[in-house]
């Protein structure tokens, strides 16, 4: 009959830092855990995923305008446009003013429509004031003939 040795728990210590679970040291959840487990899902949390797939993410720096259209269920970028690229660096005369973003919106509308995107929904972050350059990049692509639904908390 063979013994078999493990060691014991700590390891440095590291059982005064596992999660709930003592699954995964040094990892902690972000999202709050539900007091109610059984607790009902809408209708419409469950299914807008689906009803509206792309969303739009604006990036705006010091330096580049970025925005890109992306599947919410497959997480994959259908159209992107920036400031960065060759082909649009070469014709502005700064990356990052108002006349930039304009530009990065009708060039996201013209590769979304070659993709056969024509409606998307945009949720600003937290941090983010929607005026201005986000404005711009927006009102933009809706000029350009896709259909931006815009969710303001």
């Amino acid at each position: 009959m063979m013994k078999v040795h493990s060691a014991p728990r700590s390891f440095f210590g590291v059982e005064d830092f596992l999660d709930d679970n003592n699954s995964r040291p040094y990892t902690y959840k972000k999202e709050k855990k539900s007091k109610n487990p059984q607790k009902h899902v809408s209708f419409k949390q469950r299914t807008e995923a689906y009803m509206e797939p792309f969303t739009l993410d604006v990036l705006i720096s010091k330096r580049f305008v970025t925005a890109s259209l992306t599947h919410r269920v497959t997480s994959r970028q259908v159209a992107v446009a920036g400031t960065n690229s060759k082909d649009i660096k070469a014709v502005l005369r700064s990356r990052s003013d108002i006349p930039a973003c304009l530009a990065v919106g009708s060039i996201l509308a013209e590769r979304a429509r070659e993709a056969d995107v024509y409606t998307a929904s945009y949720t600003p972050r937290d941090r983010d004031k929607f005026e201005g350059k986000i404005r711009a990049v927006v009102q933009s692509l809706i000029d350009n003939g896709i259909d931006v639904k815009i969710y303001l908390d």
